[in-house]
């Protein structure tokens, strides 16, 4: 937990970085580091927020010295950085529906569509990050198998609860938005919902598996989401 380099972001913030790579052991001291500061409720920090290999911490610089952090996280010890026990979501996908570039890719990996979906659908991912927009999702654990380029032409809009893949990671949108991930299915899931007592689904650290489902299905349960009737709770 100690093998980190504390950087200044600007005057009201300091970046913690533990690696210039990304892989589960990484992030997960990211996450328990992040965590075991938000437990602390330390006076003068105004935001933590976790990254693939790094942790940035924001500081009233009238509370609290950017040189002090390092100090505070010296005093956390090997227990209090240990992580929680995982969350797993389980996320229902509609594979192929709307706008989509399943065939195209899984024809790039002479693959079948159904294969493709079979690969996908059968790992478990972790959530690196959430980031880029609210309540978006970035999750490592893609099969390098399915690994591919992002789209020569991005789209102008890719819809909420898009599940795409684009290099070595896939990810789960939150609000419509450009994009230049293949987009291979839908979740009727919404990441971000104002109307919960926590509007972003996932958090980092977090595990999503997905799990095909039919159109229809995918339509009813998107309804219930949106009249705010869709339960959805972790494992």
């Amino acid at each position: 937990m100690r093998a980190w380099r504390i950087l200044p972001a600007g005057d009201q913030a300091v970046t913690v970085e533990f690696s210039d790579t990304i892989d589960d052991a990484v992030n997960a001291s990211v996450v328990a580091l992040s965590r075991a500061l938000r437990a602390r409720r330390i006076d003068g920090i105004t935001e933590i927020v976790p990254t693939y290999r790094s942790l940035t911490v924001g500081y009233d610089p009238a509370v609290l010295r950017g040189d002090e952090i390092g100090v505070l996280l010296s005093m956390l010890d090997a227990d209090t950085c240990e992580t929680e026990p995982a969350r797993t979501w389980y996320l229902p996908v509609a594979y192929g529906e709307g706008d989509n570039d399943l065939e195209a890719l899984a024809t790039s990996k002479s693959l079948t569509p159904s294969q493709l979906i079979d690969q996908h659908s059968a790992a478990r991912y972790r959530v690196y990050m959430i980031g880029f927009a609210p309540g978006y999702a970035y999750l490592g654990g893609l099969s390098q198998t399915l690994h591919a380029p992002r789209r020569a032409v991005p789209r102008q809009r890719a819809e909420p609860g898009a599940v795409a893949i684009g290099g070595i990671q896939t990810s789960v949108s939150s609000v419509a938005m450009p994009s230049g991930w293949n987009i291979i299915g839908y979740t009727p899931v919404q990441m971000f919902d104002m109307r919960r007592e926590e509007p972003f689904l996932a958090r980092a650290g977090d595990f999503i598996e997905f799990q095909p489902v039919s159109a229809r299905e995918a339509a009813r349960l998107r309804a219930l989401a949106h009249e705010n009737r869709l339960v959805l709770e972790p494992c």
